[in-house]
């Protein structure tokens, strides 16, 4: 399959929008396409901030021309020369570009189309692509014929009845926005063509089989539907423009398209959930979208609690606290690299699932615990060090150490009182005077001693 970029680094057009193959027809999903897809984008650093858009519909019926348009990607188009009527498959498998003049970032994805010859009567695959694209998507095209409008058997139903039965069976109401794209649209007024053609979305959702839970529930609540009629691309090129143009000026207000953005989850574990829900399809699972939301959220904060307690090991600060004998300021110096790392992580963990950000949270900071342990097993060696500097967020994290301190000293100080008292007793009349001595003097040291710790 030829591809539609040279290298990561120089597509061919389209300035930066990067055509990657996510998944094969052999249905098999490019991990390593798409990270490179993500670096060489710098998609992962965008968090929540992202829509993503897809097409579904009929093979070669220009799906991939109008994303191109729409969008400026650079998606491969069916040759204009050999036209429909040889019904060559142009789309394979599942493509995903970047628009590079849109923001927030939006990440456009070009389906292989529905109907093909290739495939013969093995329909599973579009199955799949519609499904994953319903999963996905903020957004999804629906690219249908304009004289497919009020057939009986239109080429668009079986699928639009695949759309609403999927949707009712893996999310709640969630308002997606379906766009209904009306391809070579004729003189009949647009207002004619989206009365019949809602007529035609009401009944196929009226008569998909329905879970009880949503017996009674209106199209409505599960879907925006927005209708959009364009011109015919070969016969009226510059009329299609111009209504592409109009159609792109609704992607600049995404919160207008996006829908329930509650469940989204952050670029940075996009590459995962992907995956993820693309293996379940593949392997038909039940696809439970919140358990997923989950696991991404479990193994990227995780991977982000790690790579922060790695660099702060790694701190040249921390190493050289570490070997240092005496240190003024030890305690305020570390208390700044904890806070820098508990930070860091925060940062880059503030879109993922509340209860399983606080877990890995929580880790972390039993982690950095042992490093203060290790540091109460050094502070006999160590001057300076004051538990006032230590932030009190981290109360929890330096009390154990605090008190691991205090028994160091307490034992320490009481060995040394036991030596020199039982030196001096011998020859000593007066007891009590000589151990009431003693016990000032090294209760003052004693003092002296903890007097850096608060």
């Amino acid at each position: 399959m030829a591809m539609h970029v040279t290298s990561f680094s120089s597509p061919v057009s389209g300035d930066g929008c990067c055509p990657t193959l996510l998944v094969g027809g052999d249905r098999e999903f490019d991990v390593t396409g798409f990270e490179k897809f993500s670096k060489f984008t710098e998609f992962a650093k965008v968090g929540p901030s992202y829509l993503v858009v897809a097409i579904i519909g009929p093979q070669s019926s220009g799906k991939s021309t109008l994303l191109n348009h729409l969008f400026h990607t650079d998606f491969k188009e069916m040759d204009a020369f050999r036209g429909r009527q040889v019904l060559s498959q142009t789309t394979k498998g599942i493509w995903v570009a970047k628009c590079p003049t849109i923001q927030p970032f939006t990440l456009v994805m070009d389906m292989e189309g529905t109907d093909g010859k290739e495939r013969g009567e093995d329909t599973a695959f579009e199955k799949q692509t519609t499904l994953f694209a319903l999963a996905v998507a903020d957004v999804v095209l629906i690219n249908i014929w304009c004289h497919d409008i009020g057939r009986e058997h239109a080429s668009n139903k079986p699928l639009l009845n695949t759309v609403f039965q999927v949707m009712m069976r893996l999310f709640g109401p969630r308002q997606t926005t379906l766009i209904f794209v009306i391809r070579d649209k004729t003189k009949t007024p647009l207002e004619n063509l989206e009365s019949e053609l809602r007529n035609d979305i009401q009944k196929i959702w009226e008569s998909a089989p329905k879970p009880e839970a949503h017996k009674e529930t209106p199209l409505s609540e599960f879907f925006n539907v927005e209708v959009v009629a364009l011109s015919n691309y070969e016969d009226k090129e510059d009329t299609f423009k111009e209504e592409v143009a109009c159609m792109r000026q609704k992607f600049f207000h995404h919160n207008k398209l996006a829908g329930d953005r509650q469940a989204v989850v952050p670029a940075s574990g996009f590459s995962l959930s992907l995956r993820e829900i693309w293996e379940k399809i593949k392997k038909h699972r039940d696809l439970d979208i919140p358990s997923i939301k989950v696991m991404v959220a479990t193994v990227r904060c995780e991977e982000i609690a790690n790579e922060k307690y790695s660099a702060f090991a790694a701190n040249e600060g921390w190493i050289q606290l570490k070997v240092i004998s005496v240190h003024t300021g030890f305690g305020k110096k570390l208390s700044s690299m904890i806070d820098t790392c508990i930070s860091e992580y925060d940062e880059e963990a503030t879109y993922y699932d509340e209860c399983v950000k606080s877990v890995k949270r929580k880790q972390l900071e039993e982690k950095l615990l042992q490093v203060l342990m290790t540091v109460s097993a050094l502070l006999p060696l160590i001057g300076g060090f004051s538990f006032m500097h230590m932030h009190s967020k981290y109360e929890g994290l330096v009390q154990p150490a605090f008190q691991d301190l205090l028994e160091l000293k307490r034992s320490d100080t009481l060995d040394k009182f036991k030596e020199a008292f039982d030196k001096t007793l011998d020859g000593v009349k007066e007891f009590s005077v000589t151990a009431r001595n003693f016990t000032e003097s090294f209760m003052a040291q004693f003092d002296k001693g903890c007097a850096g710790m608060f």
